[in-house]
């Protein structure tokens, strides 16, 4: 499904965000990306999807090389490829349904997209997607009027209404009390195992990280230093991944679970 060949990213000259990067993701997997800030999760995540482009090194998806992609292709690509963002990126002062059928508006014809008319077979589709993630009540309310977990399954749902492949997750429960997170956790439990969607998530929560994903992918300044099942993660290699840093990470993180709260 997805596989990385000596792959390098860089940003200019001087800085080397990933470097001989070897990897296979197979159709269904749970990835969970962990590292510290800065060492290169995001960026692996978003090569994936076009997001940022390699600078060496091949890229597959599909065995289609992503770099090789331009215009439809490109396009193409991002839709077998669901995208959730820490920040949601929802459009607040319109309705939960209305923010899910967002996600058939490249590939309608172009008098739907101006009228904004959406066929019964899109809000079928945009309704069951709320209801495989719970909140199908939650269809006619106002995005502004939905806690921050409700509105991270909104995004999910609008997510899988467009029948991804993939799911890449980038800090989905950054921003979330740890009862919403395990919620919107379960929902993606649920999605990978139901659904067969591959999920590929970067997160700082590393218990979370254990107890959800099926393997581990500990990335240290840009290099890939721990690829294994989660079961087998030991507090040694969390330390070498996280270069000792671990604990104070840990700390800094309750607190701003604390804040949450406030």
């Amino acid at each position: 499904m997805i596989e990385f060949i000596n792959v390098e990213k860089r940003y200019g000259k001087d800085v080397l965000a990933l470097q001989d990067i070897n990897l296979s993701i197979e159709q269904g997997e749970f990835v969970a990306i962990i590292g510290l800030s800065g060492a290169g999760k995001s960026t692996l995540l978003r090569c994936i999807n076009r997001m940022h482009d390699i600078t060496g090194g091949t890229l597959l998806v599909d065995n289609i090389e992503v770099a090789q992609l331009k215009g439809k292709g490109v396009r193409k690509l991002r839709r077998r490829i669901g995208m959730i963002f820490q920040s949601f990126n929802l459009v607040t002062r319109t309705t939960v349904l209305k923010n899910v059928l967002v996600s058939f508006i490249p590939d309608l014809p172009a008098w739907r997209k101006i009228t904004g008319i959406f066929s019964k077979e899109h809000k079928i589709r945009a309704l069951t997607a709320l209801d495989q993630v719970g909140i199908l009540d939650k269809a006619y309310v106002r995005v502004d009027q939905l806690s921050g977990g409700q509105q991270q399954r909104v995004a999910l749902a609008r997510t899988i209404a467009q029948n991804p492949a993939i799911i890449l997750a980038d800090e989905p429960i950054a921003s979330l009390d740890p009862v919403t997170s395990k919620q919107v956790m379960d929902d993606f439990k649920k999605i990978n195992k139901d659904m067969q969607i591959s999920v590929i998530m970067n997160i700082h929560h590393v218990e979370v990280a254990l107890e959800y994903a099926d393997r581990i992918i500990g990335i240290r300044t840009g290099e890939i230093v721990y690829d294994g099942h989660a079961s087998e993660v030991t507090p040694e290699i969390l330390d070498y991944i996280y270069n000792g840093k671990l604990d104070e990470i840990q700390d800094e993180f309750e607190e701003k679970e604390k804040e949450a709260y406030v």
